[in-house]
């Protein structure tokens, strides 16, 4: 079993996210992560979807997304050919004798401190997966009191996008020549 990042632009409407959520739910699939929002035109939401299957599994959701009558464009998200993000906040457990190994442990991972008390420290964690993984499996021997996973984010790498459109396919911004007066 192998994990699948699927990208998506769809209407930015009510039920279109329930309409893909049922959609993995009536074919036995289960969501790994799903993170949604609004893209640059309010009329359109970017989501990023993590399943775990096989190659099958991943051709036959894509197939099904496609059908879907808010769905405008789906692709796999291939990790070396995208920038993917996550983010985590994470509350550990301190005392005296282990905040400092806590606090440079954060450090060395560049995690940010957000929340100090004499009994926890809660930390902001951003980046790839595993990275986060690692720091997490790390904090368990200290112990975790909570802990929040926003799911990835992704983005195509250089000025490829989603949609298939790039930099050098967009048009130039129309500018209008202004009267002279005379």
């Amino acid at each position: 079993m192998k994990k699948y990042m699927i990208g998506l632009l769809v209407t930015n409407k009510y039920g279109v996210l329930t309409r893909i959520a049922s959609l993995f739910a009536r074919r036995g699939y289960n969501i790994d992560t799903l993170t949604v929002g609004e893209t640059v035109n309010p009329q359109v939401s970017r989501m990023t979807i993590m399943i775990t299957g096989n190659d099958h599994d991943r051709d036959q959701m894509i197939k099904q997304l496609r059908k879907l009558h808010d769905v405008h464009f789906v692709k796999e998200m291939v990790a070396e050919k995208s920038v993917c993000r996550e983010l985590v906040l994470l509350k550990v457990a301190t005392d005296r004798s282990n905040r400092q190994e806590i606090i440079d442990a954060a450090n060395v991972f560049r995690n940010k401190i957000i929340d100090y008390s004499t009994d926890a420290i809660t930390m902001e964690l951003t980046g790839e997966t595993k990275k986060l993984d690692a720091f997490i499996e790390l904090m368990k021997e200290y112990g975790i009191l909570e802990l929040g996973r926003t799911g990835v984010v992704s983005l195509k790498r250089g000025d490829e996008c989603l949609d298939g459109t790039n930099s050098r396919s967009l048009k130039k911004p129309r500018v209008r020549k202004r009267k002279t007066e005379e």
